[in-house]
């Protein structure tokens, strides 16, 4: 196996296509089927199940896939660290919506600037899968809302470090009575990215702290997938939403609805122990000197 092989396995693994493989990675077609061909006479089993056009895992291309990213990000931290100096190379950086809508597109950019050998990928998912992907080495940093729900992050190797305290607002429809606890809501739908985000955990915790004679009362989630569809559901009278106070305030027309304060939340830097890359050191310098740019007394 060479590191080659193993980059074209995992792009096509990830495009279930030789065909994408091969437009994504600048190759005609037949080089990629004939690597991934030589592949599997290496380790002499099958990685892929061939459905038609579409390209399908087998369970030992399943295993591979695991070793494969950790061995390719591992490789590229290597070249990272013998040019100190030069932040270059690739840097995959997982982030929350919210975040990669109102945080980054400044700092980015200027890391961007600074750096143009410097090619940064950019995924976004709630809190607790950013968490799953940094371990599973798909991944090389992550923001996220501290604490991640339903796992036990500090017991974690990881390294954080705060950069952004967001402040959540629970969003109700215009037409709701005034709300000053959890008590006055009439309302019993969160609208919320699926689970594992933060900011839905802090949400249903601070409904269900309303229900104590009724701890039973779980509250019902409308899952969606971005926060103009939240916002959309909230403004139609049926439910609730969580929403950062920054997103509100990019927003040209926020909709006529109400806003509760709700509670303070840290956004972490987030890297498996021990990483540490020029190019990483680079966005980490770059977004803490955004923070302090949006707060320069903290």
């Amino acid at each position: 196996m060479d590191l080659l092989a193993l980059e074209i396995f995992c792009v096509v693994a990830e495009e279930h296509s030789v065909t994408r493989a091969a437009e994504r990675l600048g190759r005609v077609q037949s080089n990629v089927t004939t690597r991934i061909q030589q592949l599997e006479e290496q380790l002499g089993t099958a990685l892929f199940l061939r459905e038609g056009r579409r390209m399908l895992l087998t369970p030992a291309g399943e295993t591979l896939l695991g070793y494969a990213q950790k061995l390719l990000a591992l490789a590229e931290e290597a070249r990272q660290a013998v040019a100190p100096e030069h932040p270059t190379g690739r840097l995959r950086l997982g982030a929350m919506e919210s975040t990669s809508l109102v945080r980054l597109p400044q700092p980015l950019a200027q890391l961007h600037a600074a750096w143009p050998d410097l090619r940064l990928e950019l995924r976004t998912a709630p809190s607790r899968q950013l968490i799953e992907q940094l371990l599973a080495h798909e991944i090389d940093a992550a923001l996220v809302a501290w604490p991640p729900p339903d796992i036990d992050a500090d017991a974690l190797a990881l390294d954080r470090t705060p950069v952004y305290d967001e402040s959540l607002l629970l969003a109700l429809p215009g037409t709701h009575p005034p709300v000053a606890s959890p008590e006055d809501l009439q309302l019993h739908t969160i609208a919320a990215f699926t689970r594992g985000c933060t900011y839905r955990q802090i949400g249903e915790d601070w409904m269900r702290s309303g229900h104590q004679k009724n701890p039973r009362q779980q509250p019902q989630v409308m899952e969606l997938a971005s926060y103009p569809a939240i916002l959309a559901c909230v403004a139609a009278g049926s439910c609730a939403g969580v929403v950062p106070k920054a997103l509100l305030e990019q927003l040209r027309t926020p909709p006529a609805l109400q806003w509760v304060p709700l509670a303070h939340c840290t956004t972490m830097l987030v890297t498996r122990q021990g990483y540490d890359t020029p190019a990483f050191t680079a966005l980490k310098t770059q977004l803490l000197a955004s923070a302090h740019a949006l707060n320069p007394h903290s």
